[in-house]
């Protein structure tokens, strides 16, 4: 049963991610986590950007409060990910490199190298991820750079 005090996380992946997308899903929901699974729901072959689209709408609209998204490499996810104006997506392979990027860039979606990345250590990036906080301060005029200008 999801701890309703714990955030929701919306996963999307493509084939090349599926398998780490179900085991990072499983790992999500006995920690207690709401998970919004938009897919992919097979190892069948289909085009990431469709993925990183859904998940991206769920974190902009608030459906979700974080994303997970996962590819082969996660590079390509990632760039889909981030053409939307609300998402900061970060490619994290170590989890240094998510637990800042949240600190320093409000990291809002982790995206993740299925084919890169082994279980234990995609969930050491996601514990790191969910375990970090934005510091503000110094950080939030180079995030209002980041937002384009209407």
């Amino acid at each position: 049963m999801p701890n309703e005090s714990l955030p929701v996380i919306a996963l999307g992946s493509d084939h090349a991610g599926f398998p780490l997308k179900e085991c990072l899903g499983r790992a999500l929901r006995e920690a207690g986590h709401a998970v919004l699974d938009l897919g992919t729901h097979t190892p069948d072959r289909v085009d990431y950007p469709d993925y990183a689209h859904a998940v991206a709408r769920a974190v902009e609209s608030g459906q979700a409060r974080f994303g997970v998204l996962v590819c082969g490499s996660g590079v390509g996810i990632s760039i889909a990910a981030n053409r939307h104006p609300g998402i900061r997506c970060v490619l994290a392979s170590e989890p240094l490199t998510a637990t800042l990027s949240r600190a320093h860039n409000d990291a809002n979606v982790l995206a993740l190298g299925g084919r890169l990345t082994g279980e234990d250590m995609a969930l050491a990036i996601l514990r790191a991820f969910l375990a970090g906080t934005y510091e503000g301060g110094r950080h939030d005029g180079r995030l209002a750079k980041l937002t384009p200008a209407s």
